[in-house]
């Protein structure tokens, strides 16, 4: 089954961690989101594989946009 991962706030995408295809485990730091000068560690909230990075560093995004989606 898939998760969705979804931005937990408005703001810029600074980093992200993994690629599509990584194994990555719940709580693990897959990206972070900047705004008001303060940055946000995005976690995955599940143990699996990464299927689809639907942003980029740089990428504005919006409160529960999807970021990501983990198998």
């Amino acid at each position: 089954m898939s998760e969705e991962v979804l931005a937990p706030l408005s703001g810029k995408v600074i980093s992200i961690g993994f690629e599509v295809g990584a194994a990555v485990e719940e709580d693990n730091e897959i990206m972070v989101i900047e705004a008001m000068k303060m940055e946000t560690p995005v976690f995955a909230p599940c143990s699996g594989t990464i299927s689809k990075i639907e942003v980029k560093e740089g990428a504005s995004v919006e409160e529960d946009d999807l970021l990501a989606v983990i198998d």
